[in-house]
């Protein structure tokens, strides 16, 4: 028979036992989420493996979209993501957001986010985060500038890239 005392400390090591064992697989890392993003509305898809993906504005998108979106995502990640906003073009979000991982990561987040797209403003780089947009026919739209509306931008974008592309394109651009 066993006494009060003993199954208090069999209940006590018990306890104790899968209390480590949980800390024990933490090793104090930041959380991450590897969950299969949802669209969000208004973005674009991304052409991944699987359902289509949202793209997020980098200037726009919280917290929670980030972490959502993109797998294997972490808090400090979203932190130096949100530090750099306004992003006025693709190459600084590489530039800064290269200071902390990799050009390969860097490739990887940009399949998640975008920096929008000023018409007038631009550089070659930013618009080519259109599909199908190459840099000639980019340095092509940026010689016909300025555009006196964004559907004029649309219009001369029509003669470059697929109607579908058209369509993630137009998500893409900032409005004046």
């Amino acid at each position: 028979m066993i006494t009060i005392t003993r199954l208090g400390v069999l209940l006590f090591t018990v306890l104790f036992a899968i209390s480590f064992a949980g800390c024990a697989n933490s090793d104090n890392k930041l959380a991450t989420n590897t969950a299969t993003p949802l669209p969000t509305a208004g973005a674009s898809p991304v052409a991944t493996q699987g359902p289509p993906r949202a793209k997020l504005n980098l200037n726009t998108a919280t917290a929670a979209e980030l972490l959502a979106t993109i797998p294997g995502f972490g808090t400090r990640m979203v932190r130096e993501f949100e530090e750099y906003r306004p992003y006025k073009s693709i190459q600084q979000f590489r530039r800064e957001i290269g200071k902390y991982v990799t050009p390969e990561q860097v490739a990887e987040y940009e399949k998640y986010v975008y920096v929008p797209i000023n018409v007038n403003e631009s550089d070659a780089h930013t618009m080519q985060q259109i599909p199908g947009l190459d840099a000639a026919e980019a340095e092509k739209l940026i010689a016909g500038r300025p555009y006196a509306t964004r559907e004029a931008f649309i219009g001369k974008l029509t003669e470059y890239v697929s109607a579908p592309e058209l369509e993630t394109a137009k998500t893409y651009l900032s409005t004046p």
